[in-house]
């Protein structure tokens, strides 16, 4: 049954996009974090009982995510067979952002097309942490590229990996994984010792799916003509001077593949802050590069998706 789930959940992405009910996982999840992190999350208490607290955290949103997830899809198989399949697929419909990501750069690359500066700054403020308000036309450019290179793991490959290992819990259970991270696992006064196993766990849960990403890109960019050679050779030389253990490798591919190099200066709350340099600056950035990633990032997908389906077939 996983071999129509997998399908049909990513046609929906496809039709539907990014789901905005109400009961979308990811949505409980987070509202789940605010309340244990307004109880536990103290400025008080001292750094080890900071970092206890933290894992107690981790520890609930996990448990309370692999509980509740399983109790929809026992009631819902035992209901009727039929309402079983159709809740796992819209389960894994909601974990998945292929026509999100897609969306969002595209409207990012038709602001830049028409000149209009200020949109694609707003567009981009929406998808990026960093500040957006100065940027210009290149910083836009790279910033859309890095950002869809990281939400292609985070967003797309590694809730199908976890699909394929674990079906619709491993899915949803990397999604509360990832949601610690992006609203607790900041090194600041706040989170740094708070959120260090939010941020721990999620460099965990995307060390295969990162590298896998940057394969993908390698193959996509084979597929697409554009530099393979130097896509694999820039995950190699320099995915690992990225601060993130995971995020340089699909960035390196890309910037690889396209020739351009990414990385470099970006400011968080009027603060410089400096990243390793990845690729090698053969091309200056060129609108038209974030198409090309668009391209590349759904090449990657489908390239997976088939592989996923195959492998599928080969144990079943």
């Amino acid at each position: 049954m996983i071999n129509i789930i997998l399908p049909a959940a990513v046609i929906l992405d496809l039709l539907m996009g990014d789901p905005k009910f109400y009961t979308h996982p990811v949505v409980l999840i987070g509202k789940l974090i605010k309340i244990l992190e307004k109880k536990l999350n103290k400025s008080s208490n001292h750094r080890a009982m900071q970092r206890i607290k933290g894992v107690i955290l981790v520890i609930t949103v996990l448990l309370v995510t692999i509980v509740i997830t399983y109790l929809v899809i026992f009631i819902s198989n035992t209901l009727n067979y039929y309402l079983g399949v159709i809740i796992k697929i819209l389960i894994l419909y909601t974990t998945l952002a292929i026509k999100g990501l897609s969306k969002a750069a595209l409207e990012i690359f038709n602001q830049l097309s028409e000149g209009d500066l200020k949109e694609a700054r707003q567009s981009l403020n929406l998808i990026v942490g960093r500040d957006t308000d100065d940027m210009k036309e290149n910083d836009i450019i790279r910033g859309t590229i890095e950002t869809v290179a990281e939400n292609t793991s985070d967003g797309i490959i590694a809730p199908l990996f976890y699909f394929f290992l674990a079906g619709p819990i491993g899915a949803v259970l990397y999604k509360a994984i990832n949601t610690m991270d992006s609203m607790l696992g900041y090194r600041n006064e706040k989170y740094e010792y708070f959120g260090w196993a939010s941020a721990r766990l999620d460099d965990l849960a995307n060390y295969i799916p990162a590298r896998l990403t940057a394969i993908l890109i390698v193959f996509s960019s084979f597929i697409y003509r554009k530099d393979y050679k130097r896509a694999f050779k820039t995950v190699i030389r320099d995915a690992k001077k990225h601060v993130s253990p995971n995020a340089g490798y699909p960035e390196s591919a890309l910037a690889g593949a396209l020739r351009i190099q990414l990385g470099g200066i970006n400011y968080y709350f009027g603060k410089e802050s400096k990243k390793a340099l990845l690729g090698d600056k053969i091309v200056d950035f060129k609108v038209k590069n974030i198409k090309e990633t668009i391209t590349l990032m759904i090449i990657a997908t489908f390239s997976f998706i088939l592989i996923i389906m195959i492998m599928i077939n080969l144990i079943s």
